[in-house]
């Protein structure tokens, strides 16, 4: 189960860094760059799911524990309000919602760097 956690989370990383970048350079967002954000989302829920599954404690009030489940939410909301954004198709909306997508994805890595560094066992 370790390797399929991972690969999910390795898939998160792959797809929302994807989707943010390519929405950044492109300038406008798209429906394939929402695709990735939704991709991403799910990779993300799925691979935490399976992490807390193998710890055996679910949640823990620390500092991955917190962040990952801001992050979470955070992918769940800037999903949800690209979705609104293609559907409205608001050209100045379209243009700048770059702004959210780097603030989340910046915001993801805190606890994606975090858990590879307790994964690893530095707890320091």
């Amino acid at each position: 189960m370790l390797v399929f956690a991972i690969v999910f989370i390795t898939a998160a990383l792959v797809f929302y860094t994807a989707g943010v970048w390519s929405e950044k350079k492109s300038g406008v967002l798209k429906t394939w760059h929402l695709v990735l954000f939704w991709l991403g989302f799910v990779c993300d829920t799925t691979g935490t799911t399976l992490m807390g599954q193998l710890s055996g404690a679910g949640f823990k009030f620390n500092l991955h524990g917190i962040t990952g489940a801001l992050a979470i939410l955070l992918m769940l909301f800037h999903a949800v309000w690209g979705t609104i954004v293609i559907r409205k198709k608001d050209p100045k909306a379209l243009a700048n919602f770059h702004k959210l997508s780097i603030g989340v994805w910046a915001f993801w890595l805190i606890p994606y760097i975090v858990g590879i560094i307790v994964g690893m066992g530095f707890r320091g």
